[in-house]
């Protein structure tokens, strides 16, 4: 399809304006899953504060060790991992160790079982915490059954709006959709794309943010030529051929295909490729933005883009994580996808027992918010630190390396980064900038 090149240069123009200005502005409440979430009775209602524990604190975690998100694993484990050496090298938790007790496998969507399985054993295990699941349709699955049993979920990864405020007992540390939905679309339209194609799965994760990217995209101006919202034109997660999904995003003529989807990915890049799709002109988010250097033929996506929620952790917080990896799990690390945001929501369960006195799950619920923050305080960037003014009897405002700000009501974190990457000739995400977002 011909267009006209100052319309294309207009329309950059008009997407760059609002990467720079509106930054990650957020749908408003009515146009948001949350909204759902929030008639939803509390699955942790019945959930009190009792006598603060003095068991020493202790978590489990349900991490993606088999599955399409298996990738997700070792960042994840590396960052709790860390926190929880951080944590002892400054004296425990009230003087006490801290430990992963029970760690667990999440799987993905396509076997909900190893996660139900999972969620029992974590409850049997009478942990107060749970570190994960990285997927939000695998928390869908199991936050019920972890919150009804008041054990607190904190995800390091979920991004589904209707995860927002679903119940007081659910956390994460990483924004919802909306957030990167309105990064990535901005950041799309800003490169010149006037029409956008959508491949993306049938699933919670891929549908939630292709409806917030297509949002962003169509207040920037963009127009979605293929896969849009209520076009039935989404796969099912695990398909692995992709020949006339492909065919009719190119027929529909985009400037640019983005591609939500997880290991599924490794089957539509060829693909795409091999109809002879400009790869420079792919955009892809933190389920797919990832090292594909042993899976594609060099510069096979060289020059595309994609999205990470989160700050660029610096370079000694990712050797640190690199050591510490091969120390405990005896493996190399490659990806650091959430690895900051796992460590921060240990480090976040272990100063809110800190700071009321018990290690059960009631104490550390109710003091979760303050620690994050969400009352100001004295701002503190380690645990040590903070546990320091903790002892000292001063409010506390963590600050960590995600760069996440405190929790809102919904139990998101109010502020966040989104990372832009853009793909090298070795097919691996190089950092490129972060925009800024508020949750609202």
């Amino acid at each position: 399809m011909i267009r006209s090149s100052t319309a294309l240069r207009a329309l950059a123009l008009a997407g760059a304006a609002s990467v720079l200005l509106a930054a990650c502005s957020t749908a408003s409440p009515s146009d948001d899953a949350s909204s759902s979430s929030s008639a939803k009775a509390d699955p942790a209602a019945k959930c009190e504060v009792g006598t603060p524990s003095t068991d020493p604190f202790a978590i489990g975690t349900m991490l993606p060790l088999t599955g399409t998100l298996a990738y997700l694993g070792p960042p994840a484990i590396a960052g709790a991992n860390l926190a929880i050496s951080d944590i002892n090298a400054a004296g425990g938790v009230l003087d006490q160790p801290a430990e992963i007790s029970t760690s667990t496998d999440s799987g993905d969507s396509n076997d909900m079982t190893v996660s139900s399985n999972a969620a029992t054993e974590l409850i049997d295990a009478k942990v107060p915490v749970v570190l994960g699941a990285e997927s939000s349709s695998v928390t869908l699955n199991v936050v019920d059954q972890l919150t009804s049993n008041c054990i607190i979920e904190i995800s390091p990864a979920n991004t589904a709006s209707s995860l927002s405020g679903y119940s007081s007992y659910y956390y994460r540390t990483a924004p919802p959709d909306s957030v990167q939905g309105s990064a990535l679309g901005q950041q799309i339209t800003a490169d010149g794309n006037a029409n956008v194609a959508f491949l993306v799965f049938n699933d919670t994760y891929g549908t939630g943010l292709r409806d917030s990217t297509q949002k962003s995209i169509e207040s920037s101006g963009g127009t979605v030529v293929y896969g849009g919202t209520g076009k039935g034109e989404e796969f099912p997660p695990g398909q692995t051929t992709f020949s006339s999904e492909v065919s009719a995003a190119i027929a529909a003529e985009p400037d640019a295909i983005v591609i939500l989807a997880f290991d599924e990915t490794k089957s539509i890049v060829p693909e795409l490729k091999s109809q002879g799709w400009d790869m420079s002109k792919v955009y892809m988010s933190d389920g797919n933005t990832a090292d594909y250097s042993a899976d594609f033929e060099p510069g096979t996506l060289e020059g595309a883009k994609g999205t990470i929620p989160g700050a660029d952790a610096s370079a000694d917080f990712k050797s640190k994580l690199v050591a510490g990896y091969q120390a405990s799990e005896g493996g190399e690390l490659a990806d650091f996808s959430y690895a900051a945001e796992s460590y921060d929501a240990v480090i976040l369960t272990a100063l809110a027992a800190q700071a009321g006195g018990g290690t059960d799950a009631g104490t550390i619920q109710a003091n979760m918010a303050a620690v994050s923050g969400a009352n100001g305080g004295t701002e503190c960037t380690t645990y040590a630190d903070c546990k320091t003014a903790l002892d000292a009897g001063d409010d506390i405002h963590y600050t960590g390396p995600s760069g996440i700000g405190s929790f809102n009501d919904n139990n998101d974190p109010s502020s966040a980064s989104i990372g832009v990457y853009t793909f090298d000739a070795d097919n691996k995400p190089v950092y490129q900038t972060g925009i800024e977002g508020k949750v609202e």
